[in-house]
């Protein structure tokens, strides 16, 4: 199929110059890159369902559930039967 698109000049320069160097067209070398380019979009890090476990009850009273810190001291506490 043929297309036009709007390249500028000096990056279409650097395309021509790598296609030579590589015995490719021009026309192989954008090919390439596109297929490339598309390759590495679907090999991407896509977001997964991750299912967390919950525990029922509420949080201790005292302990501050947006710090790390203290939710980690929290769960090394002994339990007190």
């Amino acid at each position: 199929m043929r297309t036009t698109v709007a390249i500028a000049d000096p990056l279409l320069q650097s395309a021509k110059e790598r296609a030579a160097a590589q015995g490719l067209t021009l026309g192989q070398f954008i090919e390439d890159s596109i297929r490339l380019r598309l390759a590495a979009a679907d090999e991407a890090v896509k977001p997964r369902d991750v299912k967390l476990p919950s525990v029922p009850g509420r949080p201790r009273a005292g302990v501050d559930m947006l710090s790390n810190r203290a939710v980690f001291d929290f769960l090394d506490e002994e339990p007190n039967p």
